[in-house]
């Protein structure tokens, strides 16, 4: 594992150096709050960094920690009846927390466009 230091963020890209050990493609714990995200680009020391997540309040000086491995999802009989965000975190504990009815609109939405009929009363 590499620790290095934030030195720029613009927006979901972060740019972190003391990063030399690191390699592209591995998995990094991003500033105070530990944000999931992945080297994209090496140039000597620096690491670019894609976050997936929200990089609101991240700044210069925060800490970045590699995990020395790539992103990776384990796989079995729990991911057909469950729905996953990009980074394997489950959709049911995301509406929760947020109390949000962003996903069920979405579908009927999405349902709508798609179907010649309108949307059905499965939904």
């Amino acid at each position: 594992m590499t620790q290095g230091k934030i030195i720029k963020v613009s927006g979901p890209l972060v740019v972190a150096s003391g990063m030399q050990e690191a390699n592209i493609q591995d998995i990094c714990r991003v500033g105070d709050l530990g944000l999931i995200g992945e080297i994209i680009e090496m140039r000597r020391d620096e690491a670019s960094i894609q976050v997936y997540e929200e990089t609101s309040g991240v700044g210069p000086g925060e800490p970045v920690v590699t995990t020395g491995a790539p992103l990776s999802v384990e796989l079995g009989p729990g991911l057909i009846s469950q729905m996953f965000d990009g980074i394997q975190r489950p959709l049911e504990r995301f509406q929760e927390v947020t109390a949000s009815d962003f996903w069920f609109v979405g579908c009927k939405f999405l349902i709508s466009i798609v179907t010649p009929n309108g949307p059905s009363n499965q939904v």
